[in-house]
């Protein structure tokens, strides 16, 4: 059972909010999107409605959220290996991002979609280059093709 994840493209200017992981044993120093496993009996647009306001203090109404990209990802080091992910695009929050993780995060920055960091998660940064170029769906990590469109 592959395991469900939503992911926060918040975009301003042309620019992208990106953190970076800091003390979570999975990717640490790289930067990522504000994400997080969906809980049960939650939809995906309460599931990033609710970890912006615990990550980042965004308010975002649940009628500002869009599907922007779903990625099937083979990931042989996790249990289960099959992962879901969903990233959601936002047209409007109220306030300003700042970090409610310092614990998890060790900086937010914003960064032009077309100048994200060599230190950008690979999956993730592959998955925000689709979506510049229109795409919605996306295989990553099976065993027939590394990073597949």
């Amino acid at each position: 059972m592959a395991i469900p994840a939503v992911y926060l493209v918040i975009i301003r200017n042309e620019e992208i909010l990106l953190s970076r992981r800091a003390n979570t044993g999975y990717e640490d120093g790289k930067y990522g999107l504000v994400s997080g496993h969906v809980e049960a009996g939650e939809s995906l647009r309460q599931a990033i409605v609710r970890e912006a306001k615990e990550e980042i203090g965004l308010d975002i109404p649940i009628e500002a959220v869009d599907l922007a990209m779903t990625v099937s990802r083979f990931a042989p080091k996790s249990t289960p290996p099959e992962r879901l992910d969903f990233f959601m695009r936002v047209a409007h929050w109220t306030g300003e991002p700042i970090n409610v993780e310092p614990h998890k995060c060790s900086e937010l920055r914003w960064f032009h979609l077309n100048d994200l960091p060599d230190t950008t998660i690979e999956y993730i940064k592959h998955a925000l280059q689709q979506i510049t170029l229109g795409c919605h769906f996306c295989e990553v990590g099976w065993q027939y093709s590394a990073l597949t469109t």
